[in-house]
């Protein structure tokens, strides 16, 4: 199993276009030692050759771009994308279905109903591509049970629901549903290897456990350092709880809870502008390095 890191930031990547914080202002300075992201996504594949993506942000046409393998090869017009799973239906991980208007072939989503729901209300990204390529829409499990793409033939997918919001601006944002976010485990069929990935986890339940006990690699939610990070940097009094976030450190933050999973490869992906993991020479990065703790960055491969 082949993974691609193509966008590692959170929503507005990094250095977000408005924002003047340290953090931004130090990478566009270079007084700051680290390096831009774009906002997140993945790829994920088999053999190398088919693909499924994993959210669609905003930045799709040059992470694609970035990235040879998922170059056009076959025709005028081809795909190396076989498949989509949208994690949830959060703008930066949906508004580059809208780049993808162009393709040949209805677009195979694979998504929770609500998501779905989302997606033709709220910001009726679905209902828009009706009259360019069109959505194939695929219901997937929520409950761990296993599913296929047709075309992946090595891979095997779980998803369950997470404990979080809807975006927004979706109808039912102050009215949670079960399917609002999911984590997905992908499992290697040649290898038996397993991948967990989570860029939106807010809370810890035994399905999650359950998840992260059975993976090789754990690719989750880096997105605050702190649970008031933005009251502290003086952008927002929004704590990350409410955003559904769990931030790295404090009793029963990130940290202790990848501690668990020592044999595990641990990654932190959908990272703030705001988290000072960004910077490298800072202690919370130095504090990541001791206990093995990685911060996922554009063009990251991992195989496994």
């Amino acid at each position: 199993m082949r993974i691609r890191v193509l966008g590692a930031g959170a929503g507005g990547g990094f250095p977000q276009w408005n924002c003047n914080c340290g953090q931004c202002q130090g990478l566009r300075s270079g007084s700051l030692k680290g390096r831009a992201r774009t906002q997140s996504s993945i790829a994920v594949s088999g053999d190398g050759d088919h693909w499924v993506l994993f959210n669609a942000s905003p930045d799709i046409r040059a992470q694609f771009e970035n990235f040879p393998a998922l170059h056009p090869r076959d025709g005028i017009r081809d795909s190396r994308v076989k498949a989509i799973i949208l994690i949830d239906s959060q703008i930066d991980h949906a508004t580059g279905l809208l780049m993808l208007r162009e393709s040949s072939q209805p677009l195979d989503i694979y998504c929770s109903d609500m998501v779905r729901q989302d997606l033709s209300t709220g910001f009726p990204v679905f209902s828009i591509l009706a009259h360019y390529c069109g959505v194939r829409h695929h219901a997937i499990p929520l409950d761990g049970s296993p599913f296929s793409i047709p075309g992946i033939d090595t891979l095997r997918f779980y998803s369950h629901a997470l404990k979080s919001k809807a975006p927004p601006y979706s109808p039912h944002r102050h009215d949670p549903h079960e399917g609002d976010n999911i984590g997905v485990v992908v499992e290697c069929l040649t290898s038996g290897k397993k991948l967990y990935y989570a860029p939106g986890l807010g809370c810890i339940e035994p399905s999650v456990e359950q998840a992260m006990q059975s993976a090789d690699c754990l690719l989750v939610d880096g997105t605050f350092w702190q649970e008031d990070e933005m009251a502290r940097v003086g952008i927002s009094q929004k704590r990350a709880a409410e955003m559904g976030h769990l931030p790295q450190s404090g009793e029963g933050g990130m940290l202790s809870v990848l501690a668990r999973y020592p044999a595990a490869r641990k990654i932190l992906i959908h990272i703030n502008n705001t988290n000072p993991i960004l910077d490298e020479a800072s202690p919370e990065r130095q504090r990541l390095d001791a206990l093995g703790v990685e911060v996922a960055f554009d063009g990251m491969d991992l195989t496994f």
